[in-house]
């Protein structure tokens, strides 16, 4: 049954077809019975009009506002002919229904108001041959309205729901496109962070084990002691950059643990201290200062504030120089967390930061302020008076709305 049903919604035309030969070949067996009855030929144009009715049947989907302007035509040749109503006629409310269901208007209002017309007129023109005197004749057309309003009315019933049908459909579809949409734009925004993260990671703990290498090959011979120290080193910093590597990995497995049967915990202001002593024994001369009361502060704020200033810790390492030295300032506000940076080196060279901070060797900069952005804080860096570089960031308790 399904097999059959499909095939005969992927032809509605072939479908159409058969009910128009129905239509009118119980139009000619009647046409013919009256015929005989009267002792005559059945009329050619009774004929004609029965099979132009016919027609608009079959092709009442394919042009459904030409097939109701033609039986329109052909009732109208029918009254003025004084051709009496037969049962290809039904092809009026066929094609009244059809034109209902669609959206062209004009269509619409004319296809009702010729249902409302026709057993009127069908009744004046033939009002002879009723005994029914003038309240029957009323009654009579109104009973004779009734099946072309019914038509009217289901078949604007149906373009109403399939309007809604397409509505919801339509909007199921806008749906599913903003959920890949916002889907697309949280896989960004994760890849975003996690970059960040890999960059402040890799880049901070890099550089501290390259400088400790430089320095252990350089006193390796007349110093093993401090070569031990630096090697220590070295392996301490590893090991820390192993162990947040396993937690950013923790994030992108989901349920699957780091060693120790827990994810590696985000760093605080509070590891600033081991992060500078950690720098101190890179050989970079680092002054530390906190102001204010210390106090528990939100997550991002807290990360940001610790990759702040580790970033800017190793552009000092990277870019200072030699002798470069740094000073760290921490600052509790009331309604927010101040973060001052400054070396005195050399300074990065300009194109670091003039495009936001990155010139096609580095993103510390655009990771800086992609961070503050996210808590709702201000930023800005870059070369100060006098030489060295200056790193300022404002982070407030709650995040701008």
């Amino acid at each position: 049954m399904q097999r059959l049903y499909d095939f005969l919604r992927r032809h509605p035309t072939g479908v159409d077809s058969f009910w128009a030969v129905v239509l009118f070949a119980v139009t000619a067996v009647g046409l013919a019975t009256e015929a005989s009855q009267e002792s005559r030929d059945p009329d050619v144009l009774t004929v004609i009009l029965a099979l132009v009715q016919c027609l608009a049947v079959a092709l009442r989907r394919r042009a459904p506002e030409q097939m109701l302007l033609l039986v329109a035509a052909g009732g109208l040749v029918q009254l003025i002919t004084d051709n009496d109503v037969m049962v290809a006629n039904f092809a009026m409310l066929v094609v009244i229904y059809t034109v209902a269901t669609r959206d062209v208007t004009w269509a619409r209002r004319f296809a009702l108001a010729g249902g409302l017309v026709a057993a009127p007129l069908a009744q004046l023109r033939w009002h002879e041959d009723n005994d029914t005197g003038t309240l029957g004749t009323i009654l009579l057309t109104g009973f004779m309205i009734v099946p072309f309003l019914l038509a009217w009315v289901m078949g604007d019933s149906l373009r109403t729901r399939r309007a809604y049908f397409a509505q919801l459909e339509e909007r199921a579809t806008r749906l599913e496109q903003e959920r890949e949409a916002q889907a697309k734009v949280a896989v960004a925004a994760e890849r975003a962070r996690i970059a960040r993260e890999l960059h402040d990671v890799v880049a901070h703990n890099v550089s501290v084990m390259v400088v400790q290498a430089d320095g252990a090959a350089y006193v390796m011979d007349q110093a093993p002691d401090q070569a031990k120290k630096a090697l220590e080193t070295i392996s301490g910093t590893g090991r820390q950059a192993l162990a947040e590597m396993r937690r950013l990995l923790g994030v992108l497995r989901t349920g699957e643990p780091a060693e120790g049967g827990e994810y590696v915990p985000q760093p605080d202001v509070e590891q600033i201290d081991d992060l500078i002593a950690q720098c101190r024994e890179a050989g970079l001369t680092v002054d530390f200062k906190v102001e204010g009361t210390p106090r528990q502060l939100p997550s991002g704020v807290e990360l940001t504030a610790y990759r702040i200033v580790q970033e800017a810790l190793t552009n000092t390492r990277k870019h200072g120089g030699p002798n470069a030295g740094a000073s760290v300032r921490i600052v509790y506000f009331d309604d927010g967390l101040g973060l001052l940076v400054e070396d005195d080196g050399k300074g990065a060279p300009h194109e670091l930061y003039e495009d936001g901070g990155a010139d096609g060797r580095g993103h510390g900069l655009i990771g800086m302020r992609e961070r503050v952005g996210m808590v709702g804080g201000t930023l800005d860096a870059g070369p100060r008076p006098g030489g060295g570089f200056r790193i300022s960031a404002l982070l407030p308790l709650k995040p701008a709305h």
